[in-house]
């Protein structure tokens, strides 16, 4: 069975403004500003307030796919958040995602083999039983709980941790991280920097949250035991891994990408996990059809992707003057491919605002398409997806929303704060 769905309804071009977070906190309005940039400025120039200068609004999925698929042309090396950077801290925040070339082959080499479908399909078992207790220890709370909070940010953490072969008690002070650095942008979150020395030096860390401070802190202690030893986790691969280009991971290097596996590996599948919930509470008809026939959740899964797109965009910077989308692009210009927009692309999708368990085929971007940065992450996030919804769809005989969701007040993370949910038991 499915059901057709329309557009949003038409936006004034000159009623967006995609800097501004708050527009973010409504589950319609970015959908309604996309729609309206793919068809009358697919290339769109957004200012920013002071202290930005603006940046190129990319909202279509070839133009997302050309731009990222042209690292010479379109760099990450001059940061991937909208923020404006000296170079001075540039450097000092510079993580695998502020890489090109040689570089970030060699850092993304040195964690590839950790996540590539063959090794993270080992973790199956784990996460089996690992989401087994996560949905009893939520189920049996009773039937009234707020589903972000029992189930979708407690059950990507716990393998993260398995992965960097963190202690089960330190769960929860890596949740909370993840909160505020992501969630920066959002008064619930947002924390402000300590007066102290240190805190002014790293007064622009990344997602400018003092919660990076401390992220670094614990990582350094984990590096300091595990230097020199044979473990195969995560961080033992980090500090003990000779690079393939010759030069070693400083410890600027380890902090920041220390910081960015907690962060990517933890906020982007929770934030799935809850949107893909919702829409199978808003489409009972798609919940249904998973329940009656499981063999199609691994299918659903891309959908799962495409229509929660939990990152709505990642920044780049043009290297030379340039054309993009039939716009005129200088040199030094931010250009900001918006992938959550791309997933709502016409010109691919059929439909595109019809949520269809069965889509085939699926040209989702959510993990980035045809260039150096596709997500290092991807197989493991699509296991978690998988492995959640089959444990959890037999497990439900109905789920409904006791009260409207609450968003994360953020134009970067598209992402749940609270799903408040009732459910009856299979």
């Amino acid at each position: 069975m499915t059901v057709t769905s329309t557009a949003p309804e038409p936006l004034p071009l000159d009623a967006i403004d995609l800097a501004d977070h708050d527009n973010f906190t409504d589950g319609e309005l970015p959908w309604r500003m996309f729609d309206t940039l793919r068809r009358e400025d697919p290339v769109h120039w957004q200012p920013e307030p002071a202290p930005g200068s603006g940046f190129w609004a990319v909202t279509r999925h070839a133009d997302i796919v050309r731009a990222g698929s042209d690292p010479e042309t379109f760099t990450s090396t001059r940061f991937t958040n909208l923020e404006e950077v000296d170079e001075d801290h540039r450097e000092l925040r510079r993580s695998l995602l502020e890489t090109d070339g040689p570089r970030h082959r060699a850092m993304r080499r040195l964690l590839q083999r950790q996540f590539t479908p063959r090794a993270v399909a080992a973790y199956e078992v784990f996460l089996r039983g690992l989401t087994a207790r996560t949905l009893d220890a939520a189920l049996a709370k009773g039937s009234r709980f707020d589903f972000v909070r029992e189930i979708a940010a407690d059950f990507p953490i716990n393998v993260l941790a398995r992965m960097l072969d963190v202690p089960e008690h330190d769960t929860q002070r890596l949740i909370d991280w993840g909160n505020r650095i992501i969630g920066n942008t959002d008064p619930d979150y947002a924390d402000v920097l300590l007066g102290t020395e240190e805190s002014e030096r790293y007064r622009d860390l990344p997602f400018r949250s003092p919660a990076a401070l401390e992220v670094f802190a614990y990582g350094r202690e984990l590096a300091a035991r595990r230097q020199g030893a044979d473990g195969d986790d995560l961080v033992s691969r980090l500090v003990n891994e000779p690079l393939s280009d010759g030069v070693p991971l400083s410890a600027r290097d380890f902090d920041n990408y220390f910081l960015l596996l907690v962060v990517a590996g933890n906020e982007t599948t929770r934030h799935a996990i809850s949107l893909a919930t919702l829409a199978l509470i808003d489409h009972p008809e798609q919940r249904e059809l998973l329940r009656r026939d499981p063999s199609l959740i691994q299918g659903a899964v891309e959908e799962f992707l495409r229509w929660s797109s939990p990152v709505y965009h990642f920044r780049r910077t043009a290297t030379r003057d340039t054309e993009l989308g039939g716009r005129r692009i200088a040199e030094g210009d931010k250009v900001v491919l918006w992938y959550a927009s791309g997933n709502r692309d016409e010109a691919v999708f059929d439909d595109p605002y019809r949520f269809d368990v069965t889509r085939s085929p699926n040209d989702q971007l959510t993990f980035g398409k045809g260039g150096p940065h596709f997500c290092l992450g991807a197989s493991l996030a699509r296991l978690e997806l998988r492995v959640m919804f089959e444990e959890l769809l037999p497990r439900l005989a109905g789920i409904r929303l006791t009260a409207a969701p609450r968003r994360v007040r953020s134009n970067f993370v598209n992402g749940l704060k609270e799903l408040p949910v009732e459910v009856a038991l299979a």
